[in-house]
């Protein structure tokens, strides 16, 4: 038997049958791996907080509690927020901002656990911290004479979107 058609001749394994790359494919396997395949994008997008998860509940409370407390002349947080009370534009975006990114998409990324809510919470945290660091600047520097300044729970505040800023960027970061 010549090389050339040993070449063309169907392999045969030791017992008789044709070896595991001539086969046809098995449509159960083919399911099998199609659905392996879905478990692992989920998993992908899944982040593992560990003990992170307790300092982000921990600063989103502190955002929560600071909204019950007096922020500029007397006004509270959640007053701001839904416009009872009148102390500027910066305090309000603030407000806005910290209750979107600070609760809000905190609380989702914590009980979904996914990673773009997470990512989301980073930077939505960010620009909520800038613009926190902003409104007491603000009411420190360019309000009249007379004219309180920032209240406990703009303090409050902001450091817990600065907690919360941190915290999800590090989780964000560290996915596997």
């Amino acid at each position: 038997m010549s090389e050339e058609q040993g070449s063309r001749r169907e392999r045969r394994g030791p017992d008789g049958d044709r070896a595991p790359w001539d086969r046809e494919a098995d449509p159960t396997l083919s399911a099998l791996e199609t659905e392996l395949a879905g478990v692992a994008r989920r998993v992908e997008r899944r982040i593992d907080p560990g003990v992170a998860a307790l300092v982000a509940a921990i600063g989103t409370l502190a955002v929560v509690g600071a909204l019950l407390l007096p922020w500029v002349a007397g006004a509270t947080g959640w007053q701001l927020l839904v416009g009872a009370e009148s102390a500027g534009p910066l305090p309000r975006l603030f407000t806005f901002t910290a209750t979107a990114f600070g609760v809000v998409a905190s609380a989702l990324a914590l009980t979904t656990r996914y990673w773009a809510l997470a990512w989301i919470s980073a930077v939505g945290c960010g620009i909520s911290l800038v613009n926190g660091v902003w409104a007491v600047w603000s009411r420190q520097t360019g309000a009249p004479e007379g004219v309180a300044g920032p209240g406990p729970g703009l303090i409050l505040a902001v450091l817990g979107v600065a907690l919360l800023t941190f915290t999800w960027a590090r989780i964000s970061l560290q996915r596997r």
